[in-house]
């Protein structure tokens, strides 16, 4: 059944890519709801795994029904998504209640991980009782197949592939499993069964577009386009005069709104005179036709998602379009903080970039960026950016986010003007900044600029209202951590806004983030410590207990570690989503060949040479079980260097490429599938037993780590702390491994 295994290693992950970006739209690209999903897939993966009895010995009939349900639950799993929030009576742009969510989220994602648990299992099974392998090696031929549909994506998404063809073709891969095992075994009603599922698939797939657009009309019932881009599904919406723009079903723009007029008017009045001009992102949206009105020289606008303009460009209003094809108009696409690097110097640069409620988006917000920007100014050079705010009452959560912004944004400017409203506009210079509203409302005039919303009157309200001396005095006396690439505060208190909404108590709890040489850090080091070595002292009597827990440890470092990695270089070094597909891919690399490499070491130390059977191995393996011990302490070993090379590198930001950070990925998935091949083959004569066992604490173990590491661990530690807190997890295990019987 190798076969198999690649087949659940390929369709695991092109599923897993399909469904979260298809639960990403659902509610609306809010990250938690991906990070949840995540934790979901693996602890249901688990389950899956975990299902029916230890000895049962499956037969190749019943894993290609599996195969055939897999393939025809896929693509209905999609519809189900795209139609969560009519079939459960959600108002159009609002949330549903947040258990409602986890509720929609746990019945999309059950029956495919389920099946996907399920399978392995059973082909894991087949495969050792055929061929005499071991559970490491089936792993390794799983993660193998997780290698090319880890590829597969990656290619896919970049050539402008569509989520609901993508979910066909799984269907398609998945039954052609029952083909392969018809051909041996000249099973007939298997071979019809398969034949008549592709068949049917592919006849949907030739519908596919006109399909993606009718439950698109789910959700969006003036739509006038929708596409899949490598960053998110962009939808256009058309009523009367007004052309809407939706990112993941967010709103992120409408052509008859002031959002654009009140942040360029505002911004570039704090200049005398702006000639050269850098927008990143939100060109789209209406900024550079109100910079025309300022006759700058030149105007580079850098946008992220160049897909996305390309689409967009066709429904916007013609002046929009008009002057962004301008001689003085450049357009670039590239990752803004990347183009950075090589650009200026600017008069004026506006930062229109979303909201700092990811890591992917935090990146624009923290002190390293501001220290950049502020190197791309010319003398008397202004940035500014906006974020959305209340009017009137600040949360604390609000101030703490907002705070922390401010401090970073004090590292790089001497100068800060912060102007009131439901979107704050933030305006800083290392020159100083007009102090009133006098300046402004001269230069306003001297331009004779005509806007709807920045007139005269409006700019006196805002210089000199009550809020404007408030904020101030809030930003300045708050006492925060400063926003930056190793410690991203606006991560944790973005989540803990958008969870008030659901439960307001939530508004007015704050979690301090907690810094290496505080009190507070050494407490909660040292309790997690103590709780983890009791749990270790209570399993090491139980040789079944002890393995699932070592395994699941090193699950849950591997996933924290992972995100460590996976943030880090997305902050640092460039734009993640082009580049997830291939960092995922680098980390099975390494979880194929940390598990391909131990069981052929373990074996040939045994002398049960490379084709012996797992039986064999255990017998000739009896009596060195104290090196076997060793050998699970250093790869334990290894892997606590390898965090402290992390640790090193996120604290000096030497290796920070793809090829650095690719590397580290790869060697981390060796250690977590070799202490996984270790452990299943140390002492265990028949690998059919452990099978559900081992993998399902795999996957829990990195569902735990997922949840913990991205949702607390990180947001409160950073990353160089929370890997630091990875070697003493290390270091636990190898008092377990070298201490078990």
């Amino acid at each position: 059944m190798p076969y198999h295994l690649l087949l659940i290693g390929i369709i695991s992950i092109l599923g897993q890519v399909i469904l979260l970006r298809e639960l990403s739209v659902a509610f609306y690209g809010i990250e938690l709801i991906y990070i949840l999903a995540i934790g979901f897939w693996l602890m249901l993966t688990g389950f899956g795994a975990l299902t029916g009895r230890r000895s049962f010995q499956p037969k190749s009939p019943q894993v290609v029904l599996l195969f055939l349900l897999l393939g025809i639950i896929l693509p209905l799993d999609v519809a189900f998504v795209r139609g969560v929030r009519v079939l459960l009576g959600g108002v159009p742009g609002a949330y549903l209640p947040f258990t409602t969510q986890l509720g929609a989220i746990l019945f999309a994602l059950l029956p495919v991980c389920l099946i996907l648990g399920l399978l392995f299992q059973w082909a894991a099974k087949l495969y050792i009782d055929r061929s005499g392998g071991s559970l490491a090696r089936a792993y390794a031929i799983e993660s193998i197949g997780g290698i090319i549909g880890g590829l597969a994506a990656t290619w896919l998404l970049q050539l402008g592939a569509q989520n609901l063809p993508l979910a066909i073709v799984c269907g398609i891969l998945s039954a052609s499993a029952g083909l392969v095992y018809a051909r041996r075994s000249f099973n007939t009603t298997i071979r019809l069964a398969s034949v008549i599922l592709i068949f049917i698939l592919a006849i949907v797939s030739t519908k596919a577009h006109s399909l993606d657009i009718r439950t698109a009309r789910w959700n969006h019932p003036d739509l006038i386009d929708t596409r899949d881009t490598p960053y998110g599904r962009i939808t256009v919406r058309s009523l009367l005069s007004q052309v809407s723009v939706f990112e993941n079903d967010a709103l992120c723009f409408e052509t008859e709104g002031t959002s654009a007029e009140e942040f360029v008017h505002l911004a570039a009045l704090q200049h005398p005179d702006p000639e050269s001009v850098l927008i990143l992102g939100g060109g789209a949206e209406g900024l550079i036709n109100e910079l025309q009105k300022y006759a700058p020289r030149r105007i580079d606008y850098v946008e992220l998602n160049g897909a996305m303009l390309d689409m967009v460009l066709q429904h916007l209003p013609s002046v929009t379009v008009q002057s962004m094809s301008a001689d003085n108009v450049r357009t670039i696409i590239e990752d803004p903080r990347r183009f950075l690097e090589s650009a200026g110097p600017y008069d004026l640069i506006l930062v229109a970039m979303p909201e700092p409620m990811s890591g992917q988006t935090n990146r624009f917000y923290t002190r390293e960026f501001f220290e950049r920007c502020a190197k791309k100014l010319n003398a008397g050079g202004v940035l500014a950016f906006r974020l959305k705010s209340a009017e009137n009452l600040w949360t604390p959560q609000l101030r703490q986010r907002t705070a922390g912004i401010y401090q970073a944004l004090k590292t790089a400017f001497a100068h800060i003007t912060v102007l009131p409203g439901v979107t704050n506009i933030f305006a800083a210079s290392n020159s100083p900044l007009p102090s009133g509203p006098d300046p402004l409302i001269s230069r306003l005039r001297h331009r004779a600029i005509s806007a709807r919303l920045i007139i005269p009157e409006y700019i006196h309200y805002l210089y000199t209202n009550d809020r404007f001396a408030r904020i101030h005095n809030i930003l300045e006396n708050e006492k925060v951590i400063t926003n930056s690439d190793n410690h991203p505060i606006c991560y944790q208190y973005a989540l803990m806004i958008w969870l008030s909404k659901f439960y307001p108590v939530i508004a007015f709890v704050v979690l301090k983030p907690v810094t290496g040489n505080g009190l507070g850090f050494l407490l909660i080091s040292g309790l997690t410590g103590l709780i983890i070595a009791a749990v270790f002292i209570v399993v090491r009597g139980s040789d079944s207990l002890r393995r699932a827990l070592i395994v699941a440890m090193a699950g849950f470092i591997g996933m924290v570690m992972e995100t460590v990695l996976i943030l880090h270089y997305q902050t640092k070094s460039g734009v993640l989503y082009r580049d997830i597909g291939l960092l995922l891919t680098a980390f099975m690399v390494g979880l194929a060949l940390g598990a391909w490499t131990v069981e052929r070491w373990m074996s040939r130390f045994s002398g049960s040479g490379d084709r012996g059977r797992a039986a064999d191995y255990h017998v000739k393996s009896h009596g060195k079980g104290t090196v076997h011990r060793r050998m699970g302490a250093w790869l334990l070993i290894g892997f606590s260097v390898l965090i402290l090379v992390v640790v090193i590198d996120i604290k000096t930001g030497i290796r920070t490429g793809i090829i650095s950070i690719a590397s580290m990925l790869a060697v981390t998935g060796f250690f977590v599938a070799g202490i996984f091949a270790h452990t299943s083959l140390h002492g265990i004569a028949d690998q059919r037993r452990v099978v559900s066992a081992l993998y399902s604490a795999d996957l829990i173990g990195g569902c735990i780590g997922s949840l913990v590491g991205a949702l607390f661990m990180i947001p409160i530690f950073g990353l160089s702390i929370t890997s630091g807190l990875m070697i003493v997890l290390t270091l636990l295990c190898m008092i377990i491994i070298t201490g078990g019987r």
